[in-house]
């Protein structure tokens, strides 16, 4: 069978439009984006990419799926092969201007238009299925699953607050979008915290208070994200103050989230404060390392990347940031490998993250001792006093394990800052506080108020 080669090129362009249906947006125009058909000989399909990597892994992990489209297109064809082409390049120009059905969707429509419902803000990316469970969200996700089963009964609010890019508006939007599915008959609503007191002012100012009044009420799930900012606005948390009351008192489930937990949270009113504290209130600390290890395989499976294991614990033992953190760098590593066409090498990953990891303020021994030591109520001198009280020992283990993890300062030099102890004081000290934070949710939080004062400075 010998096709045409404008048959040729409807048949690859067709294909394409069907494989991104099957695939994610980012595999897409990492894989497939730039590819071209050389050529359909004997019931084979000839697909010319850039660079090697590409080929291989269009060959081991998509293979099947662009074989089967094809045949449904043209159930002659009996095989697909893949070949590094330079026509690739020289036909990039010619390909946006012939292929507008693969490129302008990306091209010419914001993002919002191609992910956000309009009806209710929310992001339909954001899932369940996405939101990758660690010891550290593992009581926030409980939380959220105990209100899909008792809307409005179990935790009416529910606040989840944690530090940027932990992962807090990923959770509230799964939420309702899985309120959506379980309930459709139910109204939901996201709104940041900003535009709903955008849409408040602008109802006082063009009298349209009570529409705007109305419009919150009928819903049956709020979700007001980054509540944080309302701080010191006076007018907006007395509206808010009255919407949750009317949505409360309607049994509508409520839920909320910031960086911050409504008692520590200065310029808000004591009623508000109550509002918010009256039901449900968790914390998503920074992930541990495990979890860092999950997220980063969930990131890499989005892009059909594999790495292998040691590769993976090394990047996540590097990166303490937060969870956008960690996609950025993912991102980084799988387009840098494209553009090399080959696998990169550990010494190159680790590049990679030193040069796009926000660099650390510039906290001294004395900053965290002091930090520490006011948290717990004590007087930062005894902290390097040989005592073994038990209330100062806790504090200074805490500020040997930060001054190692978080600052990467030697067992040595930690010793010498801390009044001249031992280095295997110190090394046993980090151990314990390690140790510790596997099990003790309770100290897992109270570190992770600690990083998050540190980072405030």
């Amino acid at each position: 069978m010998t096709n045409s080669t404008i048959d040729t090129t409807n048949l690859w362009e067709t294909a394409l439009l069907k494989i991104r249906e099957e695939t994610t947006e980012a595999s897409f125009k990492t894989w497939f984006k730039d590819s071209i058909l050389l050529k359909e000989e004997g019931g084979i399909v000839y697909i010319g990419v850039a660079t090697r990597i590409m080929r291989d892994w269009l060959q081991d992990k998509y293979y099947k799926l662009i074989l089967k489209t094809l045949r449904e297109i043209n159930p002659e064809l009996r095989n697909v092969e893949f070949t590094v082409s330079k026509m690739v390049n020289k036909k990039k120009k010619t390909q946006k201007d012939q292929s507008p059905k693969i490129n302008t969707v990306t091209n010419t429509l914001p993002i919002d238009n191609l992910y956000v419902d309009k009806n209710d803000n929310l992001n339909p990316r954001y899932t369940f299925d996405t939101f990758v469970v660690g010891p550290f969200n593992q009581l926030a996700n409980a939380a959220a699953q105990a209100i899909l089963s008792s809307p409005a009964l179990t935790y009416n609010p529910l606040y989840v607050y944690g530090s940027t890019g932990h992962g807090k508006t990923h959770l509230i939007q799964a939420l309702g979008n899985k309120f959506k599915q379980l309930y459709p008959s139910k109204k939901v609503f996201y709104v940041s915290s900003e535009k709903f007191t955008q849409d408040y002012t602008s109802s006082v100012q063009t009298g349209r208070a009570k529409q705007f009044k109305d419009k919150y009420r009928q819903y049956d799930v709020l979700i007001v994200d980054d509540v944080q900012f309302i701080a010191d606005k006076e007018k907006t948390q007395e509206e808010l103050f009255h919407l949750f009351n009317a949505l409360y008192d309607n049994n509508k489930q409520i839920i909320f989230s910031s960086d911050k937990h409504p008692n520590t949270m200065k310029g808000l009113e004591d009623r508000l404060r109550g509002r918010f504290s009256s039901g449900m209130i968790t914390e998503i600390p920074a992930p541990d390392t495990d979890s860092r290890i999950a997220i980063l395989k969930e990131k890499l499976s989005i892009h059909n990347f594999s790495l292998d294991d040691k590769t993976i614990e090394v990047i996540a033992k590097e990166l303490r940031g937060n969870i956008r953190d960690i996609e950025g760098i993912v991102n980084n590593i799988v387009l840098t490998t494209q553009s090399k066409g080959r696998d990169l090498r550990l010494p190159e990953i680790r590049s990679i993250i030193q040069n796009n990891i926000r660099p650390t303020k510039n906290i001294t021994p004395k900053d965290v001792v002091d930090i520490v030591a006011d948290y717990y109520g004590l007087n930062p001198t005894i902290i390097y006093e040989k005592t073994r009280k038990k209330e100062v020992v806790k504090p200074r283990q805490i500020i040997m394990y930060l001054l190692r993890e978080d600052a990467g300062i030697s067992y040595p030099t930690i010793g010498e800052q801390m009044g001249g102890r031992d280095h295997t004081t110190v090394i046993h000290s980090c151990d314990r506080v390690k140790n510790m934070l596997e099990d003790d949710h309770v100290l897992q939080q109270e570190v992770e108020q600690i990083r998050t004062i540190i980072r405030d400075l």
